[in-house]
């Protein structure tokens, strides 16, 4: 008898070991498992943007996530296998960090591909190309009509929002930090412009066709005519793209696929013309790598 009970809490804590084993093994599974096969498994991916139409925003009538970047993922992950998207809102100059930090498995926010950000994250390649914009007071008192304008009025103060390329561009072109005003999204910029806060607000094209549409006061106008910036000797033509965490270089490669199957096709065009981009926005023969490497101009 005491042979059989001494065996109870032996095999009690053989059980264990066991249990402990199994258990260490699926941890180890589950850590080692990629992004894109969690994705897949899931079926549903996190989503992080930036609320800013008409690139990825949340509809104001139904609340659900919008734009031409959501729309764009929705088409290209459910051919990876994924069907849900789980948004994730953040200010812009946090999408970077939000992604590095696992808040969202990919940025679909029109971010444009810039040297600087691809020491951070992979892009996938783009989806569209566009010019700039600004958006000034009617009447346009300072007659601001590039960023060499606003270079060249000492009075003139320019917004900009917080992590976008337009700090870049003005702080290239010679625009002190100190004649900038940040504001955390696009919306707070054209209102800080009506407001008087800034001189004028630069934004893409298409940000700017987009909030003046949605403004009633009278009080905002486009500056044209423009002219887009010259940096390197290059005029400057912002690239769209989605964004991954380095290590997820599996995920992008996927996503690129589909996305070269896609982009310029009719169904393409039809699914992001409601939005504003047509076929002069399409990237042509811009690549991810080609924009994350350029070519010094001669």
């Amino acid at each position: 008898m005491k042979h059989r009970a001494g065996q109870g809490p032996r095999f009690f804590a053989v059980c264990l070991c066991l249990l402990a084993l199994a258990f260490t093994a699926a941890c180890q599974k589950q850590e080692t498992r990629s992004t894109l096969e969690r994705l897949r498994e899931s079926g549903k991916a996190r989503v992080g943007f930036a609320n800013e139409a008409p690139f990825a925003y949340l509809d104001s009538e139904t609340g659900e996530l919008t734009g031409e970047a959501p729309a764009m993922a929705r088409v290209v992950l459910e051919k990876i296998g994924v069907k849900e998207i789980e948004p994730v809102v953040t200010e812009f100059g946090s999408l970077i960090p939000g992604l590095k930090a696992g808040r969202f498995d990919l940025i679909a926010a029109g971010m444009y591909i810039t040297p600087k950000r691809c020491e951070q994250i992979a892009f996938s390649n783009p989806t569209y190309g566009l010019g700039e914009g600004f958006i000034v007071q009617a009447g346009n008192p300072l007659g601001l009509h590039s960023y060499g304008d606003v270079l060249k009025n000492e009075d003139a103060r320019l917004g900009v929002v917080s992590g976008t390329v337009e700090i870049g561009y003005a702080q290239s072109l010679g625009i002190s930090k100190d004649r900038m005003v940040v504001f955390p999204d696009m919306p707070s910029a054209a209102a800080g412009v009506e407001a008087g806060r800034a001189d004028a607000f630069a934004g893409t094209s298409l940000t700017v066709t987009d909030l003046l549409s949605k403004s009633q006061s009278g009080k905002l106008e486009r500056a044209e005519p423009f002219t887009d910036p010259v940096i390197d000797g290059k005029a400057v033509r912002g690239y769209g793209a989605f964004g991954f965490r380095m290590e997820d270089a599996d995920l992008r490669d996927a996503f690129n696929k589909h996305l070269a199957a896609f982009i310029g096709t009719p169904a393409h065009q039809a699914l992001v013309n409601p939005f504003g981009f047509s076929r002069n926005e399409l990237p042509g023969d811009a690549t991810a790598q080609a924009l994350c490497n350029p070519t010094p101009a001669k």
